[in-house]
């Protein structure tokens, strides 16, 4: 019989990939069966995880601490409320100014555009602490600012402390939470729809509220949350600010009112889970609007507003990198040139800056190595074989992001206090590289997936085919393809473990200094001259980490 072919109905065709789309490094294999290793391993990991977070829930149930009652006392509703007020300002702030920056940096005509990318991410070089001493002595009376006011005949008096001296100090140094994923995702926004409300008459104004923002407002959120989260959880910036919220109440009463600390660490707890839930549930409903990447992105003309534009830039980069740079070159060229005088002698020489560094390079690069293994397996669970285990794994160690660093270690540090098993890790490395890897093992977890759905699964059936065991698959063909992405959520980790502070204050070993511990004490003890020596090698390193991993990548961010 001939004739023409009978039409194939739409819903049965099969459409042909796009072999520029960036869809397939996503497209999963079938399902295969998991091995059991790896669900060993996924599970433990998990358990791992959620140990911290269980032990203080645990922990208040048996302990006595009446989480209620001290949450409606006297006591703590105080902390409670400034922990809030202190972290909606910031993340309010912080949301508007680096929303701004990166549609400044990105789709506006600024002269020396590539500059300003590269100059924005950098004060994540600065720990909170260090960049709160650093405008506590910029900006007090007595400081660089009123001494080269008074050389001009003016006079400065403000006061920066309290919640006007944190809410500055942690917008200054995490707006880069916000900007980063704004920015990569406006390069990414196609420019047609842009367009078409131009023809329409639309002015400048109206397409970002009506075009743009909706399209950003995943990576705005999802940038703002982190913020949220930094600001309940910070205690180094709040304490030199002496602002007193839930953290530094947590960190004040740990040994003196243990049942007191626990209970508001579970406070603490409960408040940064709502914070996520919430946050998920208020961007469920723009996760459709993922952008395509455009090649050539809509620049707006600033016209007359381009001086304008281009003194805010100065001023933030001004504020938030170059004034804390200079205090502490202050800091330290002041206390050499003293002690070269023949004044007070510097309690820290330059074979002493060796141990700490050590230190703080080496926990960092172990809890970095440690966190891309131990997550490994639940990406390959999560990419590979599809599990429940995995996904289970995933969401778990995505949670432990969330929690605060002063209540890992808070719960780490009752633990080997409390029980015979704990007390044979306390002040080990090995709790402490722990206790880093549930903080920061969840940013390595995206990255990861991302590495492994980056293996064709053609290659590794070939090289099966061909006879190749698993480990020879592993080591000769997937780890090379896939280290590019695992690199990079490694060198996320370092940077994180490097700046952390309570958990190294709370669990570090006696014999274990590093840049963070030094640099706190030195600046709670008024050693203004040894801080300014440890901050500003703290700050190379990290700024080191930060130029290869952040900005080098800043497009990657979305």
């Amino acid at each position: 019989m001939t004739g023409s072919a009978l039409p194939i109905p739409d819903h049965r065709r099969r459409r042909s990939p796009d072999p520029t789309s960036t869809e397939l490094l996503f497209v999963q294999p079938p399902a295969i069966r998991s091995p059991a290793v790896l669900k060993v391993v996924a599970i433990l990991v998990t358990i791992g995880f959620a140990f911290p977070a269980g032990y203080l829930v645990w922990r208040n149930f048996t302990f006595h601490s009446d989480p209620l009652g001290v949450l409606f006392s006297q006591r703590t509703q105080g902390p409670l409320l400034r922990t809030l007020r202190l972290a909606v300002l910031v993340s309010a702030s912080t949301a508007a100014f680096g929303t701004a920056l990166a549609w400044l940096t990105t789709r506006c005509d600024i002269p020396f555009r590539r500059v300003w990318q590269a100059l924005l991410p950098l004060p994540l070089v600065f720990p909170t602490f260090i960049g709160a001493a650093a405008l506590i002595r910029t900006l007090n009376p007595g400081g660089l600012l009123s001494d080269w006011l008074d050389n001009l005949g003016l006079v400065w008096d403000v006061e920066v402390r309290g919640l006007f001296g944190a809410w500055l100090a942690l917008t200054l140094f995490t707006y880069p939470y916000v900007y980063l994923p704004v920015a990569a995702r406006l390069r990414r926004l196609p420019g047609s729809a842009e367009e078409t409300a131009r023809l329409l008459g639309d002015s400048p104004l109206t397409i970002i509220r009506r075009v743009v923002l909706p399209q950003t407002a995943t990576a705005i959120s999802a940038g703002t949350l982190l913020v949220f989260l930094y600001a309940i959880s910070d205690f180094g910036a709040v304490q030199l600010m002496r602002y007193d919220t839930l953290s530094r109440a947590i960190y004040t009463t740990r040994l003196n009112n243990q049942p007191v600390s626990m209970a508001l660490s579970v406070i603490l707890l409960v408040l940064a889970a709502v914070v996520v839930l919430v946050e998920r549930g208020a961007t469920r409903r723009y996760e459709h609007a993922a952008p395509v990447r455009s090649r050539s992105p809509v620049i707006y003309r600033l016209g007359r507003a381009k001086p304008i534009a281009v003194a805010f830039l100065a001023g933030s980069v001004a504020l938030a990198l170059l004034g804390p740079l200079a205090s502490l070159a202050d800091w330290s060229i002041d206390g050499i040139r003293l002690e070269a005088s023949g004044g007070r002698d510097l309690l820290v020489g330059w074979d002493d800056v060796w141990a700490p560094t050590w230190h703080t390079a080496y926990g960092s690069i172990l809890a970095a190595v440690v966190s891309v293994a131990v997550v490994l397996p639940a990406a390959y669970l999560v990419v590979r074989h599809r599990s429940r285990i995995g996904t289970v794994a995933n969401a778990v160690i995505v949670s432990a992001f969330a929690l605060p660093g002063i209540l890992i270690g808070l719960a780490l540090l009752f633990w080997t206090l409390k029980t015979d098993i704990g007390s044979h890790l306390r002040n080990t490395l090995v709790l402490l590289v722990f206790a880093y890897i549930v903080r920061f093992g969840g940013q390595t977890m995206r990255t990861s997936q991302v590495a492994v759905a980056a293996v064709s699964s053609r290659l590794t059936d070939a090289a099966r085919t061909l006879g190749a065991s698993w480990a020879r698959r592993f080591r000769s063909l997937e780890l090379p393809l896939m280290a590019p992405g695992l690199l990079a959520g490694g060198g996320l980790v370092m940077l994180s473990v490097m700046k952390e502070l309570p958990i190294t204050l709370l669990i570090a070993p006696f014999d274990f200094p590093t840049l963070t511990t030094k640099a706190f004490n030195s600046i709670e003890e008024a050693f203004v001259a040894e801080a300014g020596i440890w901050s500003g090698v703290l700050v190379v390193l990290s700024g080191v980490l930060t130029w290869f991993f952040i900005v080098r990548r800043a497009d990657h961010f979305d």
